[in-house]
């Protein structure tokens, strides 16, 4: 424990053996990309299992956004959280899209849909929400915000991967959702994404955006980019789909060891699952109330950095508070209290498939321990 270091993810993978007879396969066939067989088929495999409809992979988690945001026309300005990963709101930006940064609710650490509507003007097109850690937004509330209003909504669902509410899966929420398969997620394609929609017609327009707007050999319908998740990969998140129900499980027996073991730590306070959500617990972060825990979260970041524990401040600091977007009205502090609070109280721990109790047992002791 005391020389070995933990990180607070590690990737899903694969037997290497089993890795190597679908590369020989894909060595034989000589088909590297454009939509061969590996591609199709996990294309199928994740519709059957995620229960929806239409998917399009891509090459990685950032493309999908960009895409669903070209595919549906999204203009003027797009209602986003400040608490997300950057590539949520980078994906505005690359498509000329103003964020409008709107505060998060301080339990779920969601798009707060209580402060949606007055932050909507003329120039307002859609909501870009985050489901937080895999936590699921209020998508009802925000549905009947979009549906009033006449916006289109986005899923920024990178930590969702097989979430359900209800026995249904997340993904059906909002006119698209977007997945991320990086090596950090609960399952993953070593990079890769994925974009989801609600009809066929709309997955041609997302599979022409992938490529280059081809529709043919000689035919181009839209000015796409080149988005396409090649056959190695592809052939991996077959092997990954296969391991990821134990991967959950196992994440699942951390979160409830570490909820378990940090009831009791005064100025602790840890995130659980809402109603009938079934969560994937890609994430656990805690939050640090330096006045009762009587140590900062930096303080408590940096303790465990010497005992070779790294977690991860995430997120922080703010998306608001980058260059790029501090000048914008909505990026004020002031506007964003409660997610100021919580990006400066967070640490994700460690958690993953293969981190031992008695490791966990050990990350629980050095909080509790001041």
């Amino acid at each position: 424990m005391k020389n070995k270091p933990i990180y607070v993810t590690s990737p899903l993978l694969p037997p290497l053996e089993d890795f190597t007879l679908l590369l020989k396969e894909i060595w034989n066939s000589k088909t590297l990309t454009n939509n061969g067989n590996f591609h199709q088929l996990l294309e199928k495999e994740l519709c059957s299992y995620l229960k929806i409809p239409y998917l399009s992979l891509f090459t990685n988690g950032t493309l999908p956004l960009i895409v669903a945001l070209q595919a549906l026309r999204i203009t003027g300005e797009v209602i986003t959280t400040p608490y997300s990963f950057v590539a949520t709101t980078h994906s505005l930006w690359w498509n000329g899209i103003k964020p409008v940064f709107v505060d998060i609710d301080p339990i779920t650490c969601n798009l707060d849909p209580n402060k949606i509507e007055a932050a909507i003007t003329p120039l307002t097109t859609a909501i870009m929400p985050v489901h937080v850690y895999g936590h699921p937004c209020d998508t009802e509330q925000i549905q009947k915000i979009a549906d009033k209003y006449g916006l289109k909504v986005i899923y920024d669902a990178a930590h969702a991967f097989g979430v359900e509410t209800a026995g249904k899966s997340i993904l059906e929420h909002g006119d698209m959702a977007t997945l991320s398969f990086h090596a950090t997620k609960v399952y993953n394609t070593i990079e890769g994404g994925a974009l989801i929609c609600h009809d066929e017609q709309t997955k041609k327009r997302i599979d022409y955006l992938k490529n280059f707007g081809f529709a043919g050999e000689t035919t181009i319908v839209a000015p796409g980019i080149n988005g396409k998740m090649d056959e190695v990969r592809a052939a991996f998140g077959l092997l990954s789909l296969k391991m990821v129900d134990r991967a959950i499980q196992s994440r699942q027996e951390i979160a409830l060891q570490y909820q378990a073991g940090l009831e009791a730590a005064s100025g602790i306070t840890c995130m659980k699952g809402i109603g009938d959500t079934k969560l994937n617990y890609s994430y656990f972060p805690i939050f640090v109330d330096a006045d009762q825990y009587g140590m900062t979260r930096d303080e408590l970041y940096c303790k465990m950095k010497e005992k070779n524990i790294f977690g991860r401040r995430y997120f922080y600091p703010l998306i608001s508070n980058f260059s790029t977007y501090k000048g914008l009205n909505s990026a004020k502090p002031e506007n964003l209290p409660n997610a100021t609070k919580i990006a400066n109280s967070v640490i994700c721990l460690p958690i993953y498939d293969g981190l031992k109790q008695e490791e966990v047992a050990s990350i629980i002791n050095l909080i509790i321990e001041k």
